[in-house]
């Protein structure tokens, strides 16, 4: 095997997380899209019994999770550019990178209970707002605090989390200010640019 296969989809936050660590390790990966989210085979999902996304899958064969699989495509890299988890002891920091994926799990499950002609629960949304705003009001602080002339899993991911939130109609995210700016500065990168919200099709 020559290529990094990533199972998973264009308009998945997770999927978007690790293809950006990709290309911002410089580690390149091949999308293989999962066009059938009701596919009960676990090969649709890189052979992953959960049935969930992202996988990785190379030699070694596959690897299950996001932060798993953007370990190994940062530990691959050459230019050690991406700040993982866990890596900057600041408590700012490790509360930032728990409420980014407690927002992008909000998310999913607002997103999966609109699938299934629900009313989205009232907590998870809630909770989406008040992560936002603790986020928007310390942003400026958080980057401070983070390693200068790289980029971080936890701005990745807020990059992620913040504008998967529109892009599925779960919420407005325009009054957090700081994020929006935040996020429009990072649109520039090529890592944003290149892996945009689409739905695949085959």
């Amino acid at each position: 095997m020559t290529d990094l296969l990533l199972f998973g989809r264009s308009s998945s936050q997770y999927t978007r997380l690790a293809r950006m660590v990709a290309i911002e390790a410089g580690v390149p990966v091949v999308l293989r899209p999962i066009f059938d989210l009701g596919s009960l085979d676990p090969a649709s999902y890189g052979e992953n019994p959960a049935l969930k996304m992202p996988v990785l899958v190379d030699e070694r064969g596959p690897l299950f999770g996001t932060e798993n699989v953007c370990r190994e495509l940062a530990g691959r890299s050459k230019r050690s550019d991406v700040v993982m988890r866990g890596e900057v002891g600041d408590r700012l920091v490790a509360n930032a990178e728990e409420l980014a994926l407690h927002v992008m799990a909000s998310d999913v499950a607002v997103v999966l209970a609109r699938l299934g002609s629900e009313r989205p629960p009232l907590k998870a949304l809630r909770s989406i707002e008040l992560c936002l705003d603790w986020l928007d009001a310390r942003l400026d602080g958080l980057l401070a605090t983070l390693p200068p002339r790289k980029t971080s899993f936890v701005e990745i991911a807020l990059f992620c989390a913040t504008t998967h939130l529109p892009f599925r109609e779960v919420m407005d995210v325009a009054r957090w200010t700081s994020l929006g700016r935040f996020c429009a500065r990072f649109a520039e990168r090529e890592s944003a640019s290149q892996t945009p919200y689409a739905f695949d099709r085959e």
